[in-house]
């Protein structure tokens, strides 16, 4: 699959990560052989202060994980009890990481033809 920098408009060989002609960083366009990535959002076992819900939802959508906690904190006190609910249905909703399976952000190995 031809891919063309955003940049300057050159083609772009199948396995690019840059602009051969003005540097420019590739993105969009995951190796060939990879299958896409799309991070799940799981409650980590590790990092988590209580439940593991809003280190879930950084992970997973690239927040803050400190501002993802004061804007919980700070709405669970002044906007009684509407994101207290939220949390508990999110601690029974959302599943926990399971130990051993691949950690989010690593793209798995290459499928071996």
């Amino acid at each position: 699959m031809t891919g063309y920098c955003s940049n300057c408009g050159s083609v772009l060989p199948p396995m690019a990560r840059f602009c051969s002609v003005c540097g420019t960083v590739v993105t969009g366009m995951p190796p060939v052989g990879y299958p896409p990535y799309t991070p799940r959002l799981v409650r980590p076992i590790y990092g988590r202060q209580f439940a593991g819900v809003c280190a879930g939802l950084a992970r997973t959508y690239g927040w803050d994980l400190g501002l993802i906690r004061i804007v919980a904190v700070v709405t669970g006190i002044f906007v009684f009890p509407i994101p207290e609910v939220f949390y508990l249905a999110a601690w029974i909703g959302i599943p926990e990481e399971v130990p051993g399976e691949m950690p989010l952000g690593q793209v798995p190995p290459p499928p071996q033809v």
